[in-house]
Parts: structure tokens; C-alpha cells; sequence
């Protein structure tokens, strides 16, 4: 049986044989677009998300804006996952977490579950939906599929844009407080809550597949940069090369041009 896989990423992907890749905000109609006409009219029986956004540090806003990635997402299974499929994203756990769960519960007819992985951090508030059983799309009768997600309010989710909204509107407090948690692994293997020490003859291993074009690579290159002016410095202090405030003066303002012009390949 021939496998279709499609994966979407905001950044830039190494190539996989047998995947296809698009890169796009998954938040947006036109990526939306691009995943349903790759399936050519069949469903799919799978659909992950493991996307989250930037984090702040503020829990309550992270939680927030995962939770709008989440809808997001389900949008898409709207149009692509079939009956009975299953549905996998993460989230970041917190107050409101029940209520989207609650929410999930309308549209799978199995369980609806939180799950921690064993490789996930005990300090992390990061966690995974586990939503079986997909009911299939109860999309609203007023808006036709090509409506665009621009032409309606910030008060609108994603998800309410193509779902009934009272049925969503119908969750209580009971529905809220049933959603399971389950911690995955047991005590065997490391924990990633500890920092090991590495033995003498460990060998480190190159990554199968390096990042392509990370958001951080120029933060690295500037870090690299000065560190490298700061060694050069240090060697002619040391070396009583600099003997004087005007010499330390336009050594600081040459420093200061190589950690910030990218353009000029200075080392």
C-alpha cells in the first residue's frame, strides 16, 4: 500500500524521500489550500502537530496563541482527516486547557486525551493531545470553502470559522473537568530532567540532518565574532600592543563595526 505523507513547515525543510514538504503558515488559506489538493480528494487517516509558536515565558499567552495553532490545525483536519481518524498536536497545559479538550470532544466520537511523553521535561508545560475517532466536518452552512479567513473578525477563531459555533458554546463545566492525564515511560532510561555527565570514551555523533536555515544562525555568527575580537584583544593587551587610551578607543570602534556588519567577511 503506497503512503502518502505531506509536511508543512513555517521554516525551510531538508528534503525526505517520499514526503511531501510545503512550507507555509498553516494559519493561513492559501497552505490550507495546498494541503487539501495534495490528497487529491482522499482522506487522511493521520494528523500531527507539533508545531508551537515563540514562546514569551508568559504561560498564559503561550497557552493562548498554541491553542490558536491547535484550531488552526483542526481546520485543516475539517477537509482532510477521514471518519474515524486520529488527531495528535501539542499543547501547552494550563487553566484553560479543559476547555480545549472539551471542544475536541465534539468533534471525536473516542477518547480525548492528554499525554506526556517520557522525553518531555517535568518543568515543560508542554504535553500532547491524543483525540481518536474523528466525526467527521460540521461545517457551518453559511460560509462556502473559499471564504477567506481574512474577511472575518479577530474575535472568530480559525476553528468557528468552519464549525457551528453553538456547538461549541455547549460545553460545561462538568465536560471540563473528565479529560485524563497520562504521564508515558516508566522510571527505566534516562530523565530529562537530569544532566548526566558523559563518559570518558563517549563519542559525539554528528546530527543526521543539521537545521537549514535556523532563525538564530546570525545571532551564532555575531556570538562567534566577538569572541574571536575579544581573543584578539586580550593577545595584544597581554602583549603590551595597546599602550593607550586612543588605541583602546579605535580597537572598541573597530570591534563594535565586525559584530554588527554581516556583510564583510572580517576574520
Amino acid at each position: 500500500m503506497k503512503v502518502k505523507i505531506v509536511a508543512v513547515d513555517l521554516q525551510a525543510m531538508a528534503p525526505i524521500p517520499g514526503v511531501i514538504q510545503i512550507q507555509g503558515d498553516i494559519t493561513s488559506q492559501d497552505t490550507a489550500q495546498q494541503i487539501i489538493k495534495h490528497f487529491d480528494g482522499k482522506l487522511a487517516q493521520l494528523v500531527v502537530c507539533d508545531g508551537a509558536p515563540d514562546v514569551t515565558g508568559l504561560h498564559d499567552l503561550d497557552e493562548y496563541v498554541q491553542s490558536h495553532l491547535i484550531l488552526a490545525a483542526i481546520t485543516i483536519c475539517s477537509r482532510v482527516l477521514e471518519l474515524g481518524g486520529t488527531f495528535v498536536a501539542k499543547v501547552f497545559r494550563g487553566r484553560d486547557s479543559g476547555l480545549l479538550g472539551s471542544q475536541l470532544r465534539l468533534l471525536f466520537s473516542g477518547d480525548v486525551s492528554f499525554a506526556k511523553p517520557r522525553a518531555s521535561r517535568n518543568s515543560s508545560l508542554e504535553s500532547f493531545v491524543v483525540c481518536r475517532g474523528f466525526m467527521g466536518p460540521r461545517l457551518r452552512t453559511d460560509l462556502k470553502p473559499s471564504t477567506s479567513f481574512e474577511n472575518h473578525s479577530s474575535n472568530d477563531s480559525l476553528l468557528l470559522l468552519w464549525y457551528d459555533k453553538d456547538n461549541f458554546e455547549d460545553v460545561n463545566s462538568s465536560q471540563q473537568a473528565l479529560l485524563p492525564f497520562i504521564a508515558c515511560g516508566d522510571l527505566r532510561g534516562f530523565d530529562p530532567d537530569v544532566t548526566y555527565t558523559l563518559d570518558p570514551d563517549h563519542i559525539v555523533k554528528p546530527p543526521v540532518q543539521v537545521p537549514v536555515d535556523p532563525a538564530y544562525s546570525e545571532v551564532c555568527r555575531f556570538s562567534r565574532l566577538n569572541q574571536s575580537n575579544t581573543s584578539k584583544f586580550q593577545s595584544l593587551e597581554k602583549n603590551n600592543e595597546i599602550d593607550n587610551n586612543d588605541d583602546i578607543s579605535r580597537f572598541t570602534e573597530l570591534m563594535e563595526k565586525l559584530s554588527f556588519d554581516p556583510r564583510e567577511d572580517h576574520l
